[in-house]
């Protein structure tokens, strides 16, 4: 194998595993387990990343130590396991649209920092620690020759494509029963119950963003405004230079008319200051700044805000509960709530698995399946 172009290198072998999705390119059976526990490890996907990253390192300079992908090792054979990351691995992800975090693996809590080699005894900060020992024993499997890292990175290829395929087929299935189950539209109260129940899930944090963004999206016409594109779940206001989690514009305009700050937790203080602060720092002026949150809502933080109307020269503030919310848009616009809930689909299953599990995706296919089968 060419090892000058690691691009060349994953055509190569991603080839070989599309070709042989369902052989084996491992017969031993250890081997073949921890490739299953890190390959389909929902609760962390950040390992599958590093690994890939270092074999594809290993096979396109076969000189260097696998197990010690930090530049900032004080031993040879380092290499950056990062930029293989971010250079190649990321477009390998994106062209197979393979069930990886779409981020890279280095800058995640267990794997940032590190100046230390990868050996068998090293200790992640992480969970779950079955996944970080896969990972462990699968380098160390390499640096002692106990299995190829061509023949591994095929096998971890290949385990990621059967679980798109899958994945692919429970959707399809989702959808298809879905299409099926609507002749009877749900009522306002049970679209209610559907999020309500789906905000209840774990890992729900990007739900309440995605909730008033179909609002928006279903009403814009009757509205006259828009939300502009929502942002990366897990990027900073800072960065983005966004003033919240959705922005509101007028429909023939771009200029920030109302941002909401979606928590899915009791607003706070802190909060309040950090939204002050953006706005003291941006030159956008917004009419609106609205928190909208899951949890109770404290009275004297209420009535803090109502006096930034002054010091503010015009912004009004307010804090809304999520449900609230969403249950008076939709008895007000009772005749578009099928829209919005198709709306509130489509941003769903749009979302990067980083951001919304698929799993958490199929929880609410399923009960929005359940509940229109039951008005049938």
């Amino acid at each position: 194998m060419d090892k000058a172009n690691p691009l060349e290198i994953i055509d190569e072998l991603a080839e070989i595993a599309l070709q042989n999705i369902y052989a084996h390119t491992i017969t031993d059976k250890s081997t073949l387990k921890r490739v299953k526990i890190v390959a389909r490890c929902l609760q962390n996907r950040a390992g599958v990343r590093l690994l890939l990253s270092a074999l594809l390192a290993k096979i396109h300079n076969p000189t260097i130590d696998i197990r010690r992908p930090y530049t900032e090792i004080p031993k040879k054979g380092t290499y950056s396991g990062r930029h293989y990351d971010e250079a190649y691995i990321t477009k390998l992800i994106e062209k197979y649209n393979l069930p990886c975090n779409s981020t890279t693996a280095f800058l995640t809590p267990a794997f940032r920092n590190i100046n230390q080699t990868l050996t068998l005894n090293m200790e992640f900060v992480g969970r779950p620690k079955i996944m970080y020992t896969a990972i462990l024993e699968l380098l160390n499997d390499v640096h002692v020759r106990n299995v190829k890292a061509e023949k591994l990175f095929v096998e971890l290829l290949r385990e990621l494509f059967i679980i798109s395929t899958e994945k692919d087929n429970r959707m399809e299935s989702l959808l298809e029963n879905l299409r099926h189950s609507n002749d009877v539209p749900l009522s306002t109260e049970q679209i209610i119950t559907l999020l309500c129940q789906q905000l209840k899930c774990k890992g729900a944090s990007r739900l309440p963003v995605l909730i008033v963004a179909a609002a928006y999206n279903a009403a814009q016409e009757l509205l006259r405004e828009k939300i502009l594109p929502l942002k990366a779940h897990n990027a900073a206001d800072e960065q983005t230079g966004a003033l919240g989690d959705i922005e509101i514009t007028l429909i023939d305009d771009d200029e920030v008319v109302t941002s909401y700050e979606m928590k899915l937790k009791q607003i706070t203080m802190d909060d309040i200051s950090r939204a002050l602060q953006k706005l003291e720092g941006s030159s956008k002026i917004v009419d609106n700044y609205i928190f909208i949150t899951t949890e109770k809502i404290d009275y004297e933080i209420e009535e803090y805000l109502k006096g930034l109307y002054d010091k503010t020269k015009g912004i009004e503030f307010a804090i809304l509960d999520c449900i609230e919310f969403i249950k008076y848009f939709l008895h007000l616009f009772h005749r578009i709530r099928v829209r919005y809930l198709d709306e509130y689909q489509n941003l769903l299953l749009a979302e990067p698995d980083s951001a919304v599990s698929q799993p958490l995706k199929e929880v609410f296919l399923s009960l929005r399946q359940q509940a229109e089968s039951n008005n049938n």
